[in-house]
């Protein structure tokens, strides 16, 4: 069965074919003819993986590329997932050992922290997921390939197999790279994993240090900081901007944000540059000094955790075999169907322009894939939310304050805090607020900054309203659960567009 894909249509994002819902992939379509795969997709992590997954779904013989013997990429194995397991359970610690549970009526005679069961949690969820993406993989019908894959013709991956058996070949339609990124190594300081730690290493320490010093107070280091502050770690951040939360986050979130976690225990060395790191034989010694030049100052810590970003993985991909080029951050380049300069190459996730996110990622995949099956790709980049897990969490969608400034865009601001909010109040958990901004004249959503307990789920919401070009009074006019912690996002909204709040 051959569907007509004229008979496609894009409703919002999404690729909807009357003609292939429904439809398992052996029965939809097959393209190869001489060759051995449609689609030969390199890399498991989120971007990948999905892509694989939809393009199976699609019809294509697909084939996926993973080097190493874990599927899922940085996400899964060192990434979102095991910082998240050790965020949830260090919180759980944190509120024993804070006498948040005390506070509650919850009394204990003594907690102790055992961290090799910590880690042993963190291991299960891992291991857990990136199983359940190979049994994704293999019930979709998508060919799993264990090796180093690269590029040696504009039809062609070859792949150095892992188990010694050599190069393996594959002819295929279309190749897409999805090979993530790793981790901005910091000039004169040489990780090691142990006493000074990427963040690879830090999801993995034997033991708690004494003290700890970050090196980036952005998203990475914020949620790894937070880990070991809440298990008993003296932890410093040294960030050269103005502010913690990294590119993105809206001043007036980051400001009530950073005041927060200095009430938690978190130090910060703002508008600080760091000039070098010697090992001594009491730990460390960081050299720090003014982002703008000034006098060096030396700070003592057991560990060094580096968090200065990530670039794009492409080592030895085979890029130039094809005459592809990268940009001056080592991107690769494509256009609105992710396509790059060679026509059957097409590019995803952190490899390409924009958020190093995996949801972004996946997004990209199931879009390009539905690019390759005659559909229409589109994205909008100002409708992908970001979020930081600490706690309270910090997640916005959208425009910030600050870029609305900058572009002379009229608005108004509605805000409202977790104070003021019900569920917050019964849940002891009041830190923070919403804030939303609405265009002054056409009152549409332009932006969601939210800082508090569950920012990460509400956010979605947000997103959801502002992919559809919904107005504040949009929002406030959608009855909320009550008592829920979303009541504050309508409430916010209330504020936007009306001036004011019931609640407050």
């Amino acid at each position: 069965v051959r569907p007509s894909f004229k008979m496609l249509r894009v409703v919002g994002r999404s690729l909807v074919s009357p003609s292939l819902r429904g439809l398992s992939a052996r029965v939809a379509r097959c393209y190869s003819s001489s060759q051995d795969a449609d689609l030969v997709v390199i890399g498991s992590g989120p971007g990948g993986y999905v892509a694989a997954i939809k393009a199976a779904q699609l019809g294509m013989k697909t084939v996926c590329v993973e080097k190493n013997v874990s599927l899922g990429g940085t996400c899964l194995n060192v990434g979102c997932i095991p910082s998240k397991a050790l965020l949830n359970n260090s919180h759980y610690y944190y509120m024993a050992t804070s006498g948040d549970m005390a506070s509650r009526g919850v009394d204990f005679s003594s907690v102790q922290l055992n961290l090799p069961k910590m880690m042993e949690a963190k291991s299960g969820a891992v291991s857990s997921l990136t199983n359940g993406i190979a049994y994704l993989l293999k019930s979709n019908g998508v060919t799993r390939v264990n090796g180093h894959g690269s590029i040696s013709g504009p039809n062609e991956v070859s792949v150095q197999m892992s188990d010694g058996s050599g190069t393996q070949r594959i002819s295929t339609k279309n190749i897409l790279v999805a090979t993530g990124s790793e981790v901005t190594p910091f000039p004169g300081i040489e990780i090691d994993e142990k006493s000074i730690v990427s963040s690879t290493g830090a999801l993995s320490l034997d033991s708690v240090p004494k003290r700890m010093i970050i090196i980036g107070a952005g998203v990475i280091g914020l949620e790894l900081g937070s880990v070991w502050s809440r298990l008993g770690s003296k932890v410093s951040a040294v960030e050269f901007l103005g502010h913690v939360g990294g590119q993105g986050i809206d001043m007036d979130v980051s400001k009530n944000f950073q005041r927060i976690l200095k009430k938690q225990g978190m130090g910060f060395h703002l508008n600080t540059k760091v000039t070098g790191a010697t090992k001594t034989s009491s730990g460390i010694e960081v050299n720090i000094e003014p982002a703008k030049g000034g006098a060096t100052k030396s700070l003592q810590c057991d560990v060094l955790l580096v968090c200065v970003g990530r670039r794009p993985y492409t080592s030895s991909l085979g890029l130039d075999n094809i005459g592809v080029s990268l940009d001056q951050r080592g991107r690769v380049p494509v256009n609105d169907r992710f396509q790059t300069s060679c026509p059957s190459v097409y590019a995803i996730g952190d490899v390409i322009a924009g958020p190093m996110l995996a949801h972004k990622a996946e997004d990209e995949g199931i879009i390009c894939v539905e690019g390759l099956a005659g559909g229409h790709p589109h994205i909008d980049y100002n409708c992908v939310p970001s979020v930081i897990y600490t706690h309270p969490e910090v997640a916005w969608v959208g425009q910030t304050e600050e870029q609305l400034k900058e572009q002379n865009i009229p608005y108004t601001i509605g805000k409202f805090p977790f104070a003021a909010n019900s569920r917050a109040k019964t849940n002891n958990d009041t830190d923070g607020f919403v804030k939303v901004l609405g265009h002054k004249e056409t009152d549409r959503l332009l932006g969601v900054h939210i800082l508090g307990g569950a920012a990460g789920e509400m956010i979605n919401e947000a997103a959801l309203a502002m992919e559809y070009g919904a107005s504040c009074e949009d929002v406030a006019r959608v009855c909320h659960a009550h008592p829920t912690v979303s009541e504050a996002f309508r409430e916010a909204n209330l504020a936007a567009y009306f001036g004011k709040a019931i609640n407050m």
